[in-house]
């Protein structure tokens, strides 16, 4: 009953950073001026910025004070939970395994013509260029966010009622809905499932939360520094060639 009440209290949070950009309306104009007057290039950029941050941070700061309070909420899977530094691994093991799992759903878009390339994952990192404060909502908030209300929450309530394939999908489906980006559904969706099974096979939510962050900091590197770091591999290639023809 009080993991239930936990659980409930992260949605209304969650609820609420979500809808609490309608909060901005009344107090656009205002803001708008504000950051024209300090020469901001462009301010409604900015405001978004500020705003993903600054909520997505109080959102997070509440949810881990309300997990404080119920010490079992973290362990709701049967089964032993594996060691830490297991857990660690398969975090990063989770990461190489999403990176596979896009490829593969990304080559199934590609067969019924959706063009690569994600709007919502632009929209970020426009505004994480803008603000870069926002990073930090995109590789740490977002992934403790949405893992405690994916997987722990919807997953984690599913699969006792269920099996992991229902769980799992069920919760891989409203993950890639919640993105707001349909076009590519299957992606998220196939991300989401990789997620949960991390989760399911640690029967600890760091794991996933692991996964989670790097493929997200490492979407964010690759937008920011590809052409770096594609020259980079470049001039360690030919490197190589000198140093070992």
């Amino acid at each position: 009953m009080k993991q239930q009440k936990t659980g409930i209290y992260i949605l209304i949070v969650y609820c609420i950073m979500q809808l609490s950009g309608a909060v901005l309306v009344p107090i656009l104009p205002f803001l708008y001026n504000f950051f024209e007057t300090k020469g901001v290039e462009d301010p409604a950029l900015n405001i978004s910025g500020w705003w993903v941050f600054l909520s997505m941070a109080i959102a997070t700061v509440i949810t881990l004070l309300i997990i404080r309070k119920d010490n079992t909420y973290l362990k709701p899977l049967k089964g032993n939970s594996t060691p830490t530094l297991q857990t660690i691994g398969w975090g990063i093991v989770g990461f190489f395994l999403v990176l596979f799992g896009q490829g593969f759903a990304a080559s199934i878009e590609l067969k019924f013509g959706v063009d690569p390339g994600s709007e919502n994952t632009t929209q970020f990192i426009e505004i994480a260029q803008a603000v870069p404060f926002a990073i930090f909502s995109i590789v740490l908030f977002a992934p403790i966010l949405e893992e405690l209300i994916f997987r722990r929450i919807i997953f984690g309530t599913l699969l006792p009622k269920t099996n992991f394939f229902v769980a799992a999908s069920v919760s891989a489906i409203v993950f890639a809905i919640i993105h707001f980006d349909f076009t590519h559904i299957l992606l998220y969706a196939v991300s989401g499932f990789i997620f949960s099974f991390i989760y399911y096979k640690t029967k600890r939510i760091i794991a996933s939360i692991i996964s989670h962050m790097l493929l997200n900091g490492f979407v964010v590197l690759v937008q920011f520094y590809g052409e770096d770091i594609q020259k980079f591999f470049e001039q360690y290639s030919n490197m190589q060639i000198i140093f070992f023809p």
